[in-house]
């Protein structure tokens, strides 16, 4: 396995996560070193993959993860340091190893494959390692080599954002499955080989939106990181704080309101949820959250909505379907002294 420059790492990845408003993960690295270029698309994919999972674990927040946030280079001047900078870290760096993970265990790596490093050995009562295990050390690796890499400096913030790439990846790790298949007689199942297989990465953002919440508050002295016994004083402090584990430095600001130079939009004009079937308690308790303890008004619309169906096979071979259309109800966040065309009701709690 080789090892990349640094100035190599920070150019592949901050190339990634570079957003704008016609940002993509497809438009980068188009120049390099051939060797990095193996994982290129693995690194975007998992970028992508990292961000649309923040998008759905907050899509009911106040903080929602707007594109703003996802930008994890500082080159550009020192983001906020808070949980949710913290969650950002977590799980773009998890997003990069989890791909990387996957690809070289489906063969896309011509020198990676599965890690049958244990196979062989006695697992646990009745079972022995064996199998294709999906190679976390290569994914772990070749991902600290990419995100880690963006962190030049040595302050108290670049400490923490290393920290949170490490709780990403060991979520990961954290969160793959053992599977066993049975051997013996006629299905006896006297002994088993068992190996371990990646989650769903839907599994992997729900255990970080749990150490989100979880997160602990590294409180430094003003300063500290400016002399050699200052970043001491800084790695000490991280080092007696579990990897696993998510930290911040600052406290939130109010996501409710909106604010110019964070680049917040406050909560007004949002949407959020009361009926459904399938709606968790976190939904139901969207417009509660989101509206009414935000000091906001929830705004009741109707609107038309189209979609396929009755869709039925034609021989041979197409699929035919009917437009359907259907008034469904959408709420949303809205001033009180200022109504948008619907009918304003406050939220009752719930």
């Amino acid at each position: 396995m080789f090892l990349m420059e640094p100035s190599v790492c920070i150019f592949l990845f901050t190339c990634v996560l570079q957003l704008s408003h016609t940002w993509s993960v497809n438009n980068f690295l188009m120049t390099g070193p051939k060797a990095y270029l193996i994982y290129s698309s693995s690194v975007a994919a998992g970028a992508q993959s990292g961000i649309e999972e923040c998008k759905y674990q907050f899509a009911w927040d106040r903080w929602n993860c707007p594109e703003r946030a996802l930008q994890l280079s500082s080159h550009g001047g020192l983001r906020s340091a808070n949980r949710e900078t913290a969650f950002v870290h977590a799980i773009s760096s998890a997003g990069v190893m989890y791909t990387l993970t996957r690809n070289c265990s489906l063969g896309d790596f011509d020198n990676c494959g599965c890690d049958d490093s244990r196979n062989g050995q006695l697992g646990g009562q009745g079972w022995l390692w064996g199998g294709c295990s999906d190679n976390v050390g290569f994914g772990e690796a070749i991902s600290k080599q990419f995100v880690d890499a963006l962190e030049t400096g040595q302050d108290a913030r670049a400490a923490m954002n290393l920290h949170n790439n490490e709780a990403g990846r060991k979520a990961v790790k954290g969160t793959m499955k053992r599977t066993c298949k049975c051997h013996g007689v006629s299905g006896s199942c006297t002994t088993q080989t068992c190996w371990l297989q990646l989650p769903e990465f839907r599994e992997v953002g729900a255990h970080l939106k749990e150490k989100y919440h979880a997160a602990l508050k590294v409180d430094l002295l003003q300063g500290a990181g400016n002399s050699a016994a200052g970043r001491g004083a800084i790695a000490d402090t991280f080092r007696s704080i579990s990897t696993r584990e998510l930290v911040h430095l600052e406290d939130s600001p109010d996501y409710c309101l909106e604010n110019k130079t964070l680049g917040l939009l406050g909560t007004e004009g949002r949407e959020c949820l009361r009926r459904g079937r399938a709606l968790g308690r976190w939904e139901r308790r969207s417009c509660r959250r989101l509206c009414g303890d935000c000091g906001l008004a929830v705004e009741e619309r109707r609107a038309e909505t189209v979609s396929s169906c009755n869709c039925k096979f034609h021989w041979c071979c197409a699929v035919r379907c009917e437009q359907c259309r259907r008034r469904v109800t959408k709420y949303f966040c809205s001033r009180a002294d200022r109504p948008r065309g619907g009918t304003a009701h406050k939220p009752g709690r719930k």
